[in-house]
């Protein structure tokens, strides 16, 4: 699928002006979300642990449009260090949209799983996004605009078996965004998108454990999940990217604290 072309979901200017920062961007939604950005305008700043892997990813992006790229290597468990690493992203030039993304955590039951086994996944996911929100906001606020969005799961709406510390994280940072969204200044919208059956590294891997756990071959995983989507298909994450880059225009400045799937009709709620 081709999103990028001449067929682009975005115009090409639908961003330009505008920069990004991306988190979790080595790879998967993020990574594709860095690519539509770009071909959209935007300055974007990749984000990850990988420096070696966001080096290759800023190459790509200034293929893609004229916004100017740069990668930061930030570990978002540590939460300590954030702080100075935006602040001097910040005095350089100011952030218009932040994409909280980080990858989930391990399945397994949830009457399984340690405390500890909590800790580590709210670190990085709500505990960092949380941080960021708060460094964040007065430069969107003193810009005039603001753009927040959660990548989080389907599972905010309908937890998935045997991934039950994940189930209990997306439902907290779905909250959070809500509670947030009639708290913050009048310019700046937060959202989150949900994926679905995505065709990611991470998807891979929970097929590798189900298969692992329960013996059943990677097909018959593959096909029980299809089985649940009306498209009949796995969503490319550049589908997902392109609802996320719509989040963060203008255009989409009255949508504010929504969850939205982008399944392929799986989820049964309305």
């Amino acid at each position: 699928m081709n999103l990028l072309g001449t067929d682009a979901v975005l115009a090409s200017n639908a961003l330009s002006g505008k920069t990004a920062l991306i988190c979790g961007a080595s790879r998967g939604i993020g990574a594709a979300t860095a690519r539509v950005m770009a071909a959209a305008g935007a300055n974007v700043i990749v984000s990850a642990r990988n420096q070696d892997q966001l080096d290759l990813l800023v190459e790509e992006l200034n293929s893609l449009g004229n916004g100017s790229h740069q990668t930061l290597a930030m570990d978002l468990e540590d939460t300590n260090a954030i702080s100075g690493k935006i602040n001097s992203l910040l005095n350089q030039n100011p952030i218009h949209i932040l994409i909280n993304n980080a990858a989930g955590p391990p399945g397994g039951p949830l009457l399984d799983s340690t405390v500890e086994e909590l800790t580590q996944p709210f670190g990085r996911h709500l505990h960092a996004a949380h941080t960021l929100v708060q460094l964040l906001v007065p430069t969107m606020e003193s810009e005039g605009y603001g753009r927040i969005i959660q990548i989080v799961s389907t599972s905010v709406r309908e937890p998935i078996p045997n991934l039950g510390v994940s189930n209990t994280l997306r439902g907290a940072m779905a909250s959070w965004a809500k509670t947030l969204s009639r708290e913050l200044p009048p310019c700046i919208t937060i959202n989150n998108v949900l994926p679905g059956f995505t065709d990611t590294e991470r998807l891979g891997s929970l097929a590798q454990s189900i298969h692992d756990r329960t013996g059943k071959t990677l097909e018959t995983i593959h096909n029980g999940w299809m089985s649940q989507v009306p498209i009949e298909r796995l969503i490319d994450p550049l589908e997902t990217a392109s609802v996320i880059a719509f989040l963060s225009t203008p255009a989409a400045g009255a949508i504010r604290g929504v969850s939205l799937p982008v399944d392929g009709g799986r989820l049964r709620s309305i």
